[in-house]
């Protein structure tokens, strides 16, 4: 070669060897999903999701289900007192409102309540906590026969606490405590005896409105308030009433025995404060329900025997039968104590 011939540069061009050797190519991208397959994925996202539904709907269901079951237990279930433990306690049995058939205050509630106070190992006393104006004469007296039936058979004292009122009806219950407990500002005695009634027969004359009542027998519409009230026959409503009372003053007098200062205003028919009623013999010291349970009967636990109404049987009463509950009442001829 020629020092003065140029340089030979190599061929740029490859050589067909090295236009078939291979080049390094980069990893090729993962595969697209076919159709099929997303198909298949969407299916199965939309089951799970209609299954979670499916399982939520089930759910809020019995749920649901189980409230209505629960609401209706509460509202037809009986208010029953709580369980009987055997424990020592002091037995609570309440008098509350009007004492007639068909209250929470009737001899047959109060009775069932006593026999179940008196009944438990566990009582060591039964207390009457009282807020009644009084009522029927025979219910109360079927109550306070039964208390003192109870007492002789347990060998359990009785003990009476007012809170409000014990007037009348509810003053014969309480009379067969062996002691009674009142607040100062507590309402206690009305013993006596009313029949309270209207006459509308003057009305009825300017009306024009003739009466035509046809008996059998001569006294049959003995207080009739359409009728005129005969002399005779307005004695003869005195003297069931007297006769009443006079019942009234024996059960108040074996009752409270000497603690009683009786004078000529005791069996008159007025209602005294608490303070007074200590005075005057009718109740004998200041207290409530848990001085007495705690200080007296010495068994701080209460439990309550009075059974009560359940929610719909509430419900009834004061939209339902409440309704007519002051015509009849209006139209009753029977006694009262008061």
């Amino acid at each position: 070669m020629n020092p003065n011939d140029p340089p030979v540069l190599p061929d740029p061009t490859p050589e067909p060897a090295e236009m078939l050797r291979p080049s390094a190519a980069p990893a090729p991208a993962a595969a697209a999903p076919s159709h099929e397959a997303l198909a298949l994925q969407l299916a199965r996202d939309y089951l799970d999701e209609k299954r979670r539904e499916r399982r939520w709907r089930v759910g809020l269901r019995l749920a649901w289900l189980l409230l209505g079951t629960l609401l209706l237990w509460q509202l037809w279930a009986q208010q029953n007192p709580a369980a009987v433990s055997g424990t020592p306690h002091t037995a609570l049995v309440e008098v509350h409102g009007e004492i007639a058939p068909g209250t929470e205050a009737s001899a047959e509630v109060l009775v069932s309540a006593l026999k179940n106070a008196f009944a438990d190992q566990g009582a060591r006393a039964v207390v009457l906590r009282i807020n009644s104006p009084g009522g029927s004469p025979v219910q109360a007296g079927i109550v306070y026969d039964e208390i003192r039936r109870l007492k002789a058979l347990h060998g359990k004292p009785v003990y009476a606490v007012v809170e409000d009122i014990c007037a009348s009806g509810a003053y014969y219950i309480a009379a067969a405590a062996d002691q009674i407990f009142v607040d100062k500002a507590s309402m206690v005695g009305s013993i006596g005896v009313l029949i309270d009634d209207f006459g509308f027969s003057g009305l009825m004359g300017k009306l024009g409105i003739e009466r035509r009542l046809i008996t059998a027998g001569a006294h049959k519409g003995l207080l009739d308030p359409f009728s005129p009230l005969p002399e005779k026959e307005r004695a003869l409503a005195q003297a069931m009433i007297d006769e009443v009372h006079e019942q009234f003053i024996a059960v108040v007098r074996e009752g409270r025995g000497k603690r009683l200062k009786e004078d000529g205003e005791t069996f008159s028919g007025l209602v005294w404060n608490g303070s007074r009623a200590v005075e005057m013999g009718l109740a004998d010291a200041f207290g409530n329900l848990d001085h007495v349970a705690r200080e007296v009967v010495g068994a701080e636990e209460v439990i309550d025997y009075t059974p009560h109404d359940n929610v719909a049987e509430r419900l009834a009463k004061r939209f339902g039968a409440a309704m007519g509950e002051g015509a009849v009442k209006a139209l009753r001829h029977s006694p009262k104590l008061q």
